[in-house]
């Protein structure tokens, strides 16, 4: 599938950084009472959108299928499931925005995705409500270095890969065909607090703040993007504040790639100590990647193979956003992890 993302979306006031944001223009509040921001899912992503949300002053929802976890301050944890029409319908009722954050095991994703998409979409276009979507780069596939833009084509060949694809083609046509409002959010490999399932998370800071061994995969000394959940969080919240900006692709903000050689050397100094580096060259299990994940990961390993640098200037000049700087994303997440080691003691 070879194309490119339709552009569009203009400026607004610029904030000057993640933290801050623009002024609230949401249809929502422009058109009715309604401003109510239903975050489906409550992973890492979901839970710190959840909370940015709250932060600005929006009523949130956050949804997912246990519905008893922890919740940010001011947020409110809802039990849904989002598999069946049914289900999203009433986990998204009354919402002026919805964002997707909805993922589910690599081995599943496939068979799982397309579902909980049908039901979404079909939730927000019979509630009237905007939908913002968390995106991967994996429609992009194999790109052998090229950084990668909103404009990038979607040449994915992986059984993943071309699901996303046909997924964010189906959003997009959505948009156009004017059932629902769209919009689609991508992001780099996660990191950041909170963060433990990325190639920058669980495998690497525990073991680094431990002298346990820590994870590289593939070639390390090759350029490679890392966008801090955080940025995550602030972009989709910027985009569900915004709907100039729908019916296309943005990147999320994303600081610039360093090799992931040059991410861990910046840990050794901070943690003051040499790091067990343990490189895996080829996709097999190794710490909290079982052999059940690193099997349904292994087609797109590429990722580590080759430069993954993703560009996120757009979104930061469309709305004034800015990447958390890579030394503050590391000092924060180093930080948080000591916190969670302590607490399992």
């Amino acid at each position: 599938m070879a194309r490119s993302a339709p552009s569009g979306g203009g400026p607004c006031a610029a904030a000057s950084s993640v933290h801050e944001r623009c002024p609230v223009v949401s249809q929502s509040t422009r058109n009715d009472v309604r401003d109510l921001h239903v975050v489906l899912g409550a992973g890492p992503a979901g839970s710190t959108l959840a909370g940015e949300l709250a932060r600005r002053g929006h009523e949130v929802r956050l949804v997912d299928r246990s519905g008893d976890g922890p919740a940010p301050e001011g947020v409110t944890r809802a039990r849904g499931d989002v598999g069946t029409l049914e289900g999203a319908r009433e986990a998204v009722r009354g919402a002026a925005v919805v964002h997707h954050c909805v993922n589910v095991a690599y081995h599943l994703q496939t068979e799982v995705m397309p579902g909980v998409q049908e039901a979404v979409l079909g939730a927000v276009e019979a509630e009237g409500a905007r939908l913002v979507v968390l995106d991967t780069l994996y429609p992009y596939g194999e790109t052998h270095g090229e950084v990668m833009t909103e404009e990038t084509p979607w040449r994915a060949t992986s059984a993943k890969g071309r699901m996303r694809a046909a997924l964010d083609e189906r959003y997009l046509a959505t948009h156009r065909a004017g059932r629902a409002r769209v919009v689609l959010g991508r992001s780099a490999d996660f990191t950041g607090p909170g963060v433990l399932n990325s190639t920058l998370g669980g495998a690497v800071f525990p073991g680094a703040l431990t002298g346990g061994e820590v994870l590289g995969l593939g070639d390390i000394d090759l350029p490679h993007s890392y966008t801090d959940i955080r940025a995550v969080a602030a972009g989709l919240a910027t985009l569900g504040e915004h709907p100039e900006g729908d019916g296309r692709v943005w990147h999320l903000p994303t600081a610039p790639a360093r090799t992931t050689r040059e991410v861990l050397r910046m840990i050794e100094e901070r943690v003051r100590r040499p790091l067990r580096l343990h490189v895996v060259a080829r996709p097999r299990a190794f710490g909290p990647f079982d052999e059940v994940f690193m099997d349904a990961y292994a087609e797109l390993f590429y990722q580590h193979t080759e430069a993954q640098v993703m560009d996120s200037t757009a979104i930061q000049d469309a709305f004034g956003l800015r990447p958390v700087d890579l030394g503050t994303t590391l000092d924060d997440t180093l930080a948080w992890y000591r916190d969670l080691l302590a607490a399992r003691r």
